[in-house]
């Protein structure tokens, strides 16, 4: 290594053991950063993103502004945040693998204060994004009681945002999640429209008794990881449902009811299998949150008789918890089925808004109803 390049990377070390020990608010118990979806915050005050769309805001004074980030995953690749600065998105960026470095923020508007949010635009299953600080002059975000609805959204690779986004690398280049963006997701589009606080829990292709193409028997199922912080096999981390919601919406089946791609043997769908697992689930939910209310939802992917079969069982399922007096109603939505114009047969960021448009009055009911 050349002298200059090694003067260089002990002054970046020395700038990034500095910031973390002077800001020791970056613990998320101090406000000045605030953090929302599934993250993990270490001991040193570092925090790791790791669902889709979980992120971190901040306001700061100036026009300088660099993150911190790393990408952590044990095959060691890149991941995506999008940003929004000012309530404007401003665009994705990709977190490269390695050592924790500074992306610089690029401020398109001189203000007195800026409020920064960056969201993970990539899933759990691609490792996660950690947060160590930033160059810029935080200003401590004030202690607001909690005013805004929530929304959980649990559901497949739909729900994550994959596919989504081809504005920079088109489909069929790149890695697998190189055009994933939740922030442009039909939850976080819907969220932002309705004015209420969100959560993904999200696994691209899996199902609620089979995945896409698994009957179950090496992959784990939406009910195995829901209550994992990391939404996988690992139970030693488990969530904490610090969340609350007011709505837990699910839309869960459009890989239970596919073919896969032939190379596994693929049964028949069970309507039994998928009913009994996805009655269990709700309560699963319900041990978690006895009061909110659930939403079901069907899929823009599923059409003709395949959606017949999904309405059948998600009238099955309602029709189950239809006596029950602890909790609220459940609430079902049918979606209009789509032509997806995404990568892989999924939608693109204009079908995610098509989409949130459906969900938008049928949410502001159940919103109205709390």
């Amino acid at each position: 290594m050349k002298l200059s390049s090694f003067l260089y990377s002990f002054l970046i070390g020395i700038t990034l053991c500095s910031f973390q020990k002077d800001q020791t608010n970056t613990n998320p118990k101090e406000k000045q950063f605030i953090y929302s979806g599934r993250i993990e915050t270490l001991p040193n005050g570092t925090t790791k993103l790791i669902s889709s769309a979980s992120s971190v805001s901040f306001n700061f004074t100036g026009d300088d502004c660099a993150l911190y980030l790393k990408s952590e995953d044990t095959y060691e690749h890149h991941n995506y945040v999008s940003l929004e600065l000012d309530g404007k998105y401003i665009g994705r960026l990709k977190v490269e693998k390695g050592e924790s470095k500074a992306y610089p923020i690029k401020i398109f508007e001189k203000k007195k204060k800026h409020h920064l949010t960056v969201y993970k635009a990539t899933e759990a299953a691609n490792g996660s994004v950690l947060f160590s600080g930033t160059t810029a002059k935080v200003v401590k975000s004030k202690n607001e009681k909690r005013t805004k609805k929530r929304i959980e959204f649990i559901g497949n690779s739909i729900t994550c945002g994959m596919g989504n986004d081809t504005k920079e690398i088109p489909c069929g280049t790149g890695e697998w999640y190189d055009q994933h963006n939740a922030y442009w997701a039909y939850g976080p589009i819907l969220s932002r429209s309705l004015e209420v606080d969100f959560l993904l829990s999200s696994v691209s292709g899996i199902g609620m008794y089979r995945n896409w193409n698994d009957e179950h028997i090496e992959e784990a199922i939406m009910p195995d990881v829901y209550e994992n912080l990391y939404l996988n096999k690992d139970n030693s981390k488990p969530y904490d449902f610090n969340f609350h919601p007011d709505i837990v919406s699910i839309c869960l089946g459009t890989n239970d009811l596919s073919e896969g791609d032939g190379s596994k043997p693929r049964l028949p769908f069970n309507e039994e299998k998928y009913v009994s697992n996805y009655i269990n689930f709700i309560k699963m939910i319900y041990k978690h949150n006895p009061k909110v209310q659930v939403a079901l939802l069907t899929s823009p992917m599923v059409s003709g008789e395949r959606n017949e079969v999904l309405v059948n069982c998600l009238m099955k399922v309602m029709a189950h918890f239809k006596k029950d007096k602890e909790h609220k109603k459940i609430a079902l939505f049918e979606y209009n089925s789509m032509e997806p114009k995404g990568c892989g047969y999924h939608p693109d960021i204009e079908d995610h808004k098509i989409m949130a448009a459906q969900l938008e009055p049928f949410f502001k009911k159940l919103l109205h109803e709390e």
